[in-house]
């Protein structure tokens, strides 16, 4: 018997990211998802199969926003545009950053974020770095951007890790609370794109 085709995959995929907006990864579930649409839980089973499937329509969901147009060609450096790209993922999946653990298990199945990560490659090219080069250079930036939006959104609130640092011993760690303090003036663009600024260095030195 074919499923009923009333509630789309989006419509469940935005019911499912509600849920995690509201509650957090761990309050997502199939129950928590049929209660949202207004629906049993029973009938939730005839349109995904379990809750990784849920997940996988979320993280589509999430990142299949995530802008991939390349910037033009002339708008300065190849380093300016890949921050224009990495800064288009960090606004997009920073909205919703529950949904962070997700990307790792589905990230790969995404369409959204496979064809960011053709469009970074493709910049990475036109700067002249090789095929090895260039999937080092995708994997460091996705690295760098996932660990930021973690450590921005679901890190110690309010700067409460950098207040407990600064507070120990100076003499038994004198560079990290020297570090701490320096950090209280930091934002978390000036932290974000200061790390990206190195990291981009790195990669066309």
């Amino acid at each position: 018997m074919p499923r009923p085709r009333s509630l789309t995959q989006h419509r469940l995929a935005a019911a499912a990211l509600a849920v995690i907006d509201r509650e957090g990864l761990p309050g997502l579930s199939m129950r928590a998802v049929a209660v949202e649409l207004g629906i049993s839980t029973m009938a939730l089973y005839r349109y995904v199969q379990d809750r990784g499937e849920l997940e996988a329509l979320v993280v589509e969901l999430v990142l299949g926003a995530v802008d991939s147009t390349p910037p033009p060609p002339d708008a300065d450096t190849w380093q300016a545009r890949v921050t224009v790209l990495v800064d288009r993922l960090r606004a997009t999946v920073g909205a919703h950053p529950d949904v962070l653990p997700l990307t790792f298990t589905h990230r790969h199945r995404s369409p959204g974020v496979l064809r960011w990560g053709e469009t970074v490659l493709g910049v990475l090219g036109e700067a002249g770095l090789g095929p090895e080069e260039r999937i080092v250079a995708l994997r460091a930036l996705l690295a760098y951007v996932i660990g930021a939006i973690q450590q921005e959104h679901l890190g110690a609130l309010s700067g409460a890790g950098t207040t407990a640092i600064a507070g120990l011993p100076a003499e038994e760690y004198p560079y990290l609370t020297e570090a701490a303090r320096g950090a209280r003036s930091l934002t978390p663009d000036r932290e974000f794109h200061g790390g990206l600024a190195l990291l981009l260095a790195g990669l066309g030195g």
